[in-house]
């Protein structure tokens, strides 16, 4: 298996599955020692970057999204909203903001937007950034220009993610190819947005399947700027509800060889303790942050499920000795 050389700059390294694979199989603690080392030299090891994640547009997604309470076609109890107005928005971030956050996230349930639905998002990038916040969206697939437009409005990040490996992308979304969401991926790069692209773990993958995932997102060139790891959240009334529960669940331990995975094989990225931590208890949460974990969604909601309120996080971080970015 090949070393890391490392390096502050941004390089592909062209991961193989086999590789990665290598990855998680090596002992749990020399993993959780390689991946603090690559850490904490590219990263301050005890500084965290907190984001928030709105809602714009809530529910009825024309996909078939297996995990997704927010597709049309599942009853999950998530009701359709209209996009939010503007003033609504800003208002949220200027709540985030007071509450710690420096990056600001908008989503909305769109297999892709319409130019008249991109249009108020638009403004909204705009009035967000002259906050002071990082700006993200999160909108679906993208059209040719529609990457331009949020680039000129002020838009720092786009987070299209991967979900998982192509080999089990068939198996969790049929309505779009694996090739759509690359193809998204390269007009966002090509505006000149940063990538944020991560995936799902817990979907009933295999460890190999897991590792596809990384090395995936690892050969992207460059590697996204920020990775989300999300662990599966368990929503009634979508296909994979209770599939991949209880017994059949993947143990934490694989959960956090993810995490240190995706910071030993992008170690210039923020790798993001993402959707599930409102089901991981805080020790759980302090190995992924020594695996190399730097940021979290922050706030009480993450689009439609939990996510551990501000207090609580907030407390977490006193116990370990970590700051904000």
């Amino acid at each position: 298996m090949r070393a890391v050389h490392l390096s502050r700059r941004w390089q592909t390294q062209n991961w193989s599955v086999a590789e990665v694979e290598a990855l998680f199989a090596l002992p749990f603690n020399d993993l959780m020692f390689r991946a603090q080392s690559v850490h904490r030299e590219y990263h301050d090891a005890n500084k965290i970057q907190l984001s928030t994640l709105l809602s714009i547009k809530t529910g009825g997604c024309s996909e078939d999204c297996g995990y997704c309470p927010q597709a049309a076609r599942y009853q999950t109890g998530v009701e359709n909203e209209a996009i939010l107005d503007v003033a609504t928005v800003v208002s949220t971030a200027k709540l985030a903001k007071q509450n710690g956050a420096s990056r600001f996230c908008m989503g909305a349930a769109w297999r892709g937007p319409k130019q008249r639905d991109l249009d108020p998002v638009l403004e909204m990038v705009r009035e967000v950034k002259a906050l002071g916040l990082e700006t993200c969206c999160t909108l679906g697939m993208l059209k040719d220009g529609q990457a331009e437009q949020l680039k000129a409005a002020g838009l720092d990040y786009y987070n299209h993610n991967l979900d998982t490996a192509p080999e089990k992308y068939g198996d969790i979304v049929t309505t779009r190819e694996y090739q759509d969401r690359l193809d998204t991926l390269d007009r966002v790069r090509g505006a000149g947005i940063n990538v944020c692209c991560g995936g799902i773990v817990g979907m009933g993958e295999s460890r190999t399947e897991r590792a596809g995932l990384i090395a995936q997102l690892a050969s992207l060139d460059p590697p996204p700027e920020s990775v989300p790891i999300n662990y599966l959240v368990q929503v009634e009334g979508t296909p994979l509800h209770d599939q991949w529960a209880g017994e059949r669940a993947i143990d934490w331990t694989e959960f956090v060889r993810t995490i240190a995975a995706a910071r030993i094989t992008m170690p210039n990225s923020f790798v993001r303790l993402s959707a599930g931590r409102q089901e991981m208890n805080e020790a759980t949460q302090a190995l992924c942050f020594l695996a190399g974990a730097n940021s979290i969604f922050y706030g009480e909601k993450l689009l439609t499920t939990g996510n551990p309120d501000a207090e609580r996080d907030r407390a977490l971080f006193s116990r370990l000795d970590i700051t904000p970015l």
